[in-house]
């Protein structure tokens, strides 16, 4: 079976796709900071067949990084990382000029030097797999001027970098970020709390990533909302 690493996995869009992931019979290791949370989606993601194994511990952690591609290669590789794991450097979000420095690096520290680190971790893995594939999930933020915003989209502008960069630098990979669109999520209430307009679920946003990994366009830059409707 393939395997695939997902961090930021204990709810929201993360959990979704691990779920996702194990319906279509991939071996998951599933990252969070919460060991609790973490437990609960592996169980539900477990349900499915497929094996799982929850490593609790925080992106930002050079030893957490290793402890997840460790945890891949004893299911047999690495054929699928997911960085989904994301900081908003503040809560709710403010504007700029009230953003504070270290929040930004915060936001920088999960979103893109995290990403990378697991990235560099796991190369070795990726490589050797037939099919292996990066995925990041980025953020409308990343390329829109959204007030408030300033700070998480910087952060998810330079992971798209990343992977762009990555996808040059390794061709024998896939490398993809991908914007979800808007998701009903706790990390957005948190960005956002005042905001009440209905979005979609994250388990909507799925059927959008399966599609992708089934046909393996280039790599690039992609937006959910295109890949559904070219179901």
């Amino acid at each position: 079976m393939p395997v695939a690493v997902v961090t930021g996995a204990s709810k929201g869009l993360g959990g979704a796709l691990a779920r996702g992931l194990a319906r279509e019979g991939w071996d998951l290791v599933l990252g969070a900071r919460s060991a609790g949370e973490l437990g609960e989606s592996a169980r539900r993601a477990g349900l499915h067949g497929t094996r799982v194994r929850p490593v609790a511990g925080d992106v930002a952690d050079a030893g957490h990084r290793s402890e997840l591609v460790s945890a891949a290669r004893e299911l047999g590789g690495l054929d699928l990382l997911v960085s989904n794991a994301g900081a908003l450097g503040a809560q709710p979000l403010v504007p700029l000029a009230e953003l504070s420095l270290e929040g930004f690096r915060t936001a920088l520290e999960v979103n893109a030097v995290a990403a990378l680190g697991l990235v560099q971790e796991a190369l070795p893995l990726l490589r050797r797999s037939p099919a292996g594939a990066v995925l990041a999930v980025s953020s409308d933020a990343a390329v829109e001027a959204y007030g408030t915003w300033g700070g998480y989209g910087a952060s998810k502008a330079a992971l798209d970098r990343l992977v762009a960069v990555l996808a040059v630098e390794e061709p024998g990979l896939r490398a993809w970020s991908v914007d979800p669109g808007d998701m009903d999520t706790a990390t957005y209430h948190a960005a956002v709390p005042g905001d009440r307009d209905p979005r979609p679920s994250p388990e909507s946003v799925v059927p959008a990533f399966l599609r992708l990994l089934a046909e393996r366009p280039a790599s690039g830059r992609l937006v959910a909302a295109d890949l559904r409707g070219a179901a």
